[in-house]
């Protein structure tokens, strides 16, 4: 019996490797002899370096960048198993916790360690790039990313602007004779599970703002320097890109990425299943097991595990999603190709209590899922 196991991490608690490893131990308690594939995925936020690296057995390449406050962190990016593409998290780079709660002021964050690692795998040869644009703590429209490939961003002096997003509000040229040319021949797939445009009150400042530390003052002010930077930058590459979605996503990275590479944006879970050859795998399984660490409605708006779950459905695959906990309205998961759905807690506790004991208690769920199928084979056959 062929089983799959495709989960997600359960955020704060165990990465999606942990969970599917956690997953095939309880299998294999009650199925000893079932052949357990184990494709830990992601949706191109936390987590999706590592599941793409585990899955295709490639590797992680650290290096020191510019972190979003001007000062140097240790980040990564994985190359994959076929040795010619790269993935990318921004926020291993560019991400919301590597400011401290006290420091957060996203008119002056900088992506310019996302292009860092950008140019890291350029370097090594690769020209098929996944970039996962969630979790940042910027503002500035992509613009330290293309800087840090090459491109200038110019004041009426003809000086070249500070990071950040509020300088973007001087912004009157880009010079992009220094772009990196071998973007030309790269593709970009950018995980993007956002529709927002770059600006207006569904706009980069206006609807992420507030939690990388914008007060409504600053909102304004940096949603008037994207709608500079976007006018500017689309004389100077000819794109039209501020209202289309994704654009506002990742502090108007989206756009950025648009504006300055041949990037297109696509749901992360298809990137991530496309890239692990999902179908491929699922097609001759018996079941699949896929889980998060939280399963409510939003869930049913191409989460993960949805996204699992319609691969399955084309070969007839059962799947079921086994999660750390089932919130409002988690039934609506079933609509959407999911057959069943189980939560890995066995009794009342604390969130404390159960991210501390995540591995045992996904192991010991998994195999109570596993003993309940051994109770429905009884049943068929009698």
């Amino acid at each position: 019996m062929r089983i799959v196991v495709a989960p997600d991490s359960y955020k704060g608690s165990l990465s999606a490797v942990a969970v599917a490893s956690a997953m095939e131990q309880g299998i294999l308690s009650v199925f000893p002899h079932a052949e357990v594939i184990k494709v830990p995925i992601a949706d191109g936020g936390e987590g999706t370096v590592e599941a793409l690296v585990t899955a295709t057995h490639g590797r992680i390449i650290h290096e020191e960048v510019t972190g979003p406050l001007g000062d140097p962190v240790q980040a990564f990016w994985g190359l994959l198993g076929d040795g010619e593409t790269g993935v990318i998290e921004m926020a291993a780079a560019s991400g919301l916790p590597l400011v401290p709660k006290d420091r957060r002021d996203p008119r002056i964050t900088t992506t310019i360690g996302t292009g860092q690692l950008i140019k890291s795998a350029l370097d090594q040869g690769v020209r098929k790039l996944i970039i996962g644009i969630g979790g940042s703590a910027t503002n500035d429209g992509g613009a330290g990313m293309a800087q840090a490939l090459g491109v200038k961003f110019l004041d009426a002096a003809g000086q070249e602007l500070p990071p950040g997003g509020a300088a973007l509000a001087g912004l009157t040229a880009i010079n992009l004779a220094g772009l990196d040319s071998r973007l030309i021949e790269t593709t970009i797939m950018v995980a993007c599970d956002v529709d927002n445009p770059l600006c207006g009150p569904r706009g980069a400042s206006a609807v992420y703002g507030p939690q990388k530390g914008a007060t409504p003052a600053i909102i304004a002010e940096l949603d008037a320097a994207l709608g500079q930077f976007a006018a500017i930058a689309k004389a100077a590459t000819g794109k039209d890109i501020a209202e289309l979605p994704g654009a506002g996503a990742a502090g108007g990275l989206g756009a950025g990425l648009l504006f300055f590479t041949n990037a297109q944006l696509r749901p992360g879970v298809e990137i991530v299943l496309e890239t692990t050859s999902f179908a491929a795998i699922v097609k001759d399984a018996a079941l699949v097991i896929t889980g998060e660490g939280n399963t409510d409605f939003q869930t049913a708006y191409g989460k993960a595990p949805v996204g699992v779950a319609k691969i399955a459905k084309q070969f007839n695959v059962p799947t079921v999603c086994l999660s750390g906990g089932l919130g409002k309205d988690h039934e609506k998961v079933l609509e959407h190709g999911i057959n069943g759905l189980m939560s890995i807690l066995p009794h009342p506790m604390s969130l404390e209590e159960c991210v501390a004991s995540a591995s045992p208690l996904v192991q010991s769920a998994a195999a109570r899922l596993c003993r309940l199928i051994q109770i429905g084979s009884t049943i068929h056959n009698r």
